[in-house]
């Protein structure tokens, strides 16, 4: 595994998504709780990024300053998006990290979210020269870049750039085989590469703990208890050249969820591999919108439009009645844009790690506002 020590506890805790109260602010109290218990388990790997909001500054009062240093492994990321301009403001964001963090160095850095439309600015910016700068100072263990496309540019991108130690991909049960993301294909390139991956997405941005009717009367039938996460999960921790899989966690609930069947991680037997397969046969048939609500397409979006929100709409309206679909609707569309307002710009497909066909999928959600 390159030169990443294996990882014994194979759960890693990501940060982008932790608990907020009414004001919005994250709840740092029921982090440090989240920590807590993820440490008595084994677990020393924390990951999040400059541009998860507040994550950073959380996790320094959380972890940073309650536990010795050599007691975990911290990663963070650098983003450079399209549009991006000034390669001085983007190194910056490594030292602000540095900052909010406390943590001194980064025993993981990531070069973040590579897409057919951002990852050149990496080279032209001079991004993994710098990296390698911090990397020779010991402020940088291991360094790696988060990956959001097509297998053609990550064969790519791994030969032009050997020096990457790791990568992480989005790789879930959902996106096994799914075109736009790859996530079998991405995966077995890193390996003949000799690069371990770290996984990002297991659960599909909560979709697959959540799953729809058909998916979920698959995993039911097995009537053991498991909850439907712990079906994701476990399925891409029992993939070979795995180093961690992350697993956003939002409350102490799906912490003690997660730590319940990966405290002591056995890999998926022949038959919990055939329940995976019909459930990957049940999700096909769905037509619901993949998105895993990352928001990123939202950040430069001139109308204001919730997109995900949207989405999710669209998504849970079946079975529920229609004054409740335009209800929730008109809730996450107060204030904002709503899908009557999409000027096509076209910057939030651009943007999107699922590749999706946002402009068109807003035209079909016009039929929301009634």
């Amino acid at each position: 595994m390159a030169n990443l020590e294996p990882v014994k506890f194979k759960l890693g805790f990501g940060l982008m998504r932790l608990p907020r109260l009414e004001n919005g602010e994250i709840d740092v109290p029921q982090v440090s709780q989240m920590v807590d218990r993820f440490m008595e388990a084994g677990g020393i790997y924390f990951d999040t990024a400059f541009a998860y909001q507040g994550s950073e500054e959380a996790i320094k009062k959380a972890l940073v300053e309650r536990y010795p240093r050599d007691s975990y492994t911290l990663a963070t990321k650098l983003i450079a998006r399209a549009g991006d301009t000034d390669p001085e403001a983007l190194k910056q964001e490594f030292y602000t990290s540095l900052e909010r963090t406390g943590a001194g160095y980064f025993d993981y850095y990531l070069l973040h979210a590579f897409q057919r439309n951002s990852y050149h600015l990496y080279d032209e910016y001079g991004l993994w020269d710098f990296a390698k700068e911090q990397k020779e100072k010991g402020l940088i263990k291991h360094l790696g870049f988060s990956f959001h496309a097509d297998p053609e540019l990550l064969e790519e991108i791994l030969n032009k750039h050997p020096e990457a130690e790791f990568v992480q991909l989005q790789i879930n049960y959902a996106d096994w085989e799914n075109p736009g993301v790859a996530s079998k294909r991405n995966l077995e390139i890193c390996k003949a590469h000799g690069k371990p991956v770290t996984v990002m997405e297991p659960i599909k941005g909560g979709i697959l703990a959540d799953p729809i009717d058909t998916v979920k009367a698959v995993f039911d039938k097995e009537n053991n208890g498991l909850s439907y996460s712990s079906w994701a999960v476990r399925f891409v921790a029992s993939q070979e050249n795995i180093h961690v899989v992350l697993s956003g966690m939002s409350s102490l609930e799906q912490m003690m969820d997660n730590l319940s069947y990966m405290k002591d991680f056995k890999p998926l037997d022949e038959h919990e591999q055939a329940v995976i397969r019909e459930a990957q046969e049940a999700l096909n048939k769905d037509q619901s919108i993949p998105c895993t609500a990352c928001h990123y397409c939202t950040k430069g979006c001139p109308m204001n439009i919730p997109i995900p929100e949207i989405f999710n709409v669209e998504n849970r309206k079946k079975g529920s009645p229609e004054f409740r679909t335009i209800r929730e609707y008109n809730n996450v569309t107060q204030g904002k844009g709503r899908a009557s307002d999409c000027i096509q710009c076209g910057q939030c497909e651009a943007a999107c790690p699922q590749h999706l066909p946002i402009i068109e999928l807003l035209e079909k959600c016009r039929v929301l506002e009634g």
